[in-house]
């Protein structure tokens, strides 16, 4: 492992962030936003509440059409793990392009430099890969390759977790407006613990894991019938707002499974690739799933996701003609390679783990400092603040992350909402300098909109 030099990605904190327009968005922003949405229809909920468009990126930063330039804590929506246009990454997309762009499913010898490199990564028996385009799509081949392992048909995830925006993984999703219609037969909803928000508590008011376990046996016993392939779960909720399980949640959830014979599916597609720290998230809890599906920083913003089963359901990839027409193309397969030995290289593992304890200790004093602060948590670069409007009933305060997701963006900070829960995903290879640069944004984005809201 090489060690993180963080001159590459050092940014000048007297022109960062740095506004040059009176409002921003800037003129040029909006109209640019004016041309698309004459045609485009759609747009996310970060792009309606902050119009801004974005022309370049470097590293830590992002600079608009205007010249307004950012700190960028949402690394693309947790894509751009290793920042914006790495020149190792690159460089590596663009000699694919000049040289091989697409050879549909055959072998090249920088797709099997990526399955070794991943093979040598990856914990376990976790060595056997399909590689696509999309997480949706890799979720998908997941499911199905669940059914042939297993031979049942019935899959079980969670409430406010997020797998795709397409058939099957819909179904996995809490909310039909995805599709306009209901859940797939088969497909079951069940809660995950929050220890913000738990639903079942000890008798001291701490989360009581087994509780969960209880309602998962009873549930499978009374409402399936009995043919529940796989539990799909996020090992950090993403879009449902960097929900982050007990410690013991995932590995007294494995042997549950183990006794039952259900496999687990752990989705990393956002997680995974050095998000928290680890190449796999589950890392954290010495877990192995029997399906991982990895994307977003697997290609550092190139389009390539994974599906990666574990040696005892290997036959079962052959069995769901797993092939696409782009996963796989020598460009996805380089610029993953790339990310994976820049990981290396860099030391960008630990890095991720160092900027964890920074994040805690920059934000440790915010839930008593703020009224509207309920919760912080971090792991890795992956973080989330819920607001709430009062801190016995933790009723959520909409209105307050929408004031402060757009504050801060004001003052030059890129980052994500979630309603009432912010999230942040800021690039891994971040300096130490920087992060705090953008906590400081996010602190006086809270103050000011705690003083505007509450007096």
């Amino acid at each position: 492992m090489g060690q993180y030099n963080p001159a590459p990605y050092q940014l000048d904190l007297t022109q960062y962030p740095h506004l040059v327009t009176e409002t921003i968005p800037g003129p040029k922003s909006a109209a640019l936003h004016r041309r698309a949405t004459r045609y485009y229809r759609g747009l996310s909920g970060q792009v309606r509440l902050f119009p801004v468009a974005f022309e370049r990126g470097s590293g830590c930063s992002l600079e608009d059409a205007d010249g307004n330039r950012y700190i960028d804590f949402s690394s693309g929506i947790y894509v751009t793990t290793l920042g914006h246009c790495h020149p190792k990454i690159s460089e590596a997309v663009a000699n694919y392009a000049r040289q091989l762009m697409n050879a549909h499913d055959f072998t090249t010898e920088i797709k099997v430099r990526l399955l070794e490199k991943m093979a040598e990564c990856l914990p376990g028996d976790l060595k056997n890969f399909q590689l696509y385009d999309s997480g949706t799509t890799a979720v998908e081949a997941g499911l199905r390759t669940c059914r042939a392992a297993t031979g049942k048909h019935e899959f079980i995830s969670c409430f406010m977790d997020f797998h795709g925006k397409s058939g099957h993984s819909i179904g996995l999703a809490r909310m039909t407006r995805f599709s306009g219609s209901g859940r797939p037969e088969g497909f079951y909803l069940a809660p995950r613990p929050d220890t913000y928000r738990p639903w079942w508590t000890r008798p001291d008011g701490s989360l009581d894991t087994e509780q969960y376990l209880e309602f998962y046996d009873k549930f499978i016993r009374e409402s399936t019938t009995g043919q529940v392939a796989a539990f799909v779960v996020e090992p950090i909720q993403g879009w449902g707002g960097s929900i982050m399980p007990p410690d013991d949640f995932f590995p007294k959830l494995r042997k549950f499974l183990d006794e039952r014979g259900i496999l687990l599916f752990a989705d990393e597609v956002l997680t995974g690739m050095g998000r928290t720290g680890k190449y796999l998230c589950m890392e954290h809890w010495q877990v192995l799933p029997d399906i991982v599906t990895l994307g977003k920083g697997f290609g550092n913003g190139f389009p390539v996701t994974a599906m990666v089963v574990r040696t005892p359901y290997a036959d079962a990839v052959d069995k769901i003609s797993a092939s696409t027409s782009y996963g796989g193309n020598p460009m996805a397969c380089a610029a993953a390679l790339a990310c994976f030995e820049v990981i290396e290289e860099e030391g960008l593992l630990e890095h991720a783990q160092e900027l964890e304890k920074l994040f805690r200790r920059r934000m440790s004093g915010w839930t008593s400092r703020y009224r509207i602060v309920g919760d912080t948590r971090v792991k890795g670069c992956l973080l989330g603040v819920e607001l709430v409007k009062d801190k016995q009933t933790k009723e959520p305060y909409e209105e307050a992350g929408r004031l402060v997701y757009q504050k801060a963006f004001r003052r030059g900070l890129a980052w994500i909402p979630a309603g009432h829960i912010l999230r942040m995903s800021p690039p891994i290879v971040m300096p130490e300098e920087v992060a705090l640069k953008g906590m400081d944004l996010i602190e006086a984005a809270i103050a000011e909109t705690e003083k505007e809201l509450l007096g």
